[in-house]
């Protein structure tokens, strides 16, 4: 399978890329799609939340009622969950959501997400381009020249460019990110993948590491 290569134009060039198969035509796994994006999106909480107890809440101690014959639940004090404002049972505590997931699993999981996007012909390659100062206009213009201003687009490049990053950053559903820093969640959130040509190069170097002896 292979894709033209476009320019910020939107016209095709004579460049064509091909795309290798053990990388965006493999069997979708989507159970390696779930946990990938559940571990991003579990690091991703911050864990900070918090709930006082019984004994860290501040109050009176004193047996407000007696143990038994009143019909209603035992109380210790005022600060039993049964009042209001007392403590909460079992309440949240700070904790880190994050989990270990293997990273061929990892590796598959991307793969998966980059097999659907080339299936349903949401991914595009475009030629490498730079901008000279910070305009998310042009930016915009570029989109719309891709036929993908309405739509949720992730655009990879193959090294950082503050200039493109900043003039994406003001248009919503906009995503521009460094082709070896992009997850699983980032393909699959977008509606369009947009990949500069050398990025697909960094793409498939990637993902197509062989295991080391």
């Amino acid at each position: 399978m292979s894709l033209e290569v476009l320019n910020i134009t939107g016209k095709a060039t004579s460049a064509k890329v091909s795309l290798k198969k053990d990388i965006f035509d493999v069997k979708p796994n989507d159970h390696a799609i779930y946990l990938a994006v559940k571990q991003h999106l579990a690091n991703k909480r911050q864990g900070t939340h918090k709930a006082k107890e019984v004994s860290e809440l501040s109050g009176s101690t004193r047996k407000i009622k007696k143990q038994k014959g009143t019909g209603t639940a035992r109380a210790g004090s005022i600060k039993s969950p049964l009042f209001r404002g007392g403590a909460r049972v079992f309440g949240p505590k700070p904790r880190n959501y994050g989990f270990k997931l293997n990273k061929k699993v990892k590796e598959l999981a991307r793969k998966s997400a980059l097999s659907y996007k080339a299936k349903d012909k949401d991914l595009m390659v475009i030629e490498d381009f730079s901008m000279d100062k910070i305009s998310t206009k042009k930016f915009s213009e570029i989109l719309s020249n891709l036929k993908t201003d309405n739509n949720r687009v992730l655009m990879l490049t193959q090294d950082y460019d503050k200039n493109i990053y900043l003039s994406a950053r003001n248009i919503p559903f906009a995503n521009v990110k460094r082709a070896a820093d992009a997850s699983t969640y980032d393909i699959m959130k977008a509606t369009k993948v947009i990949v500069t040509k050398s990025a697909m190069a960094t793409l498939e170097n990637t993902l197509n590491k062989k295991d080391e002896k």
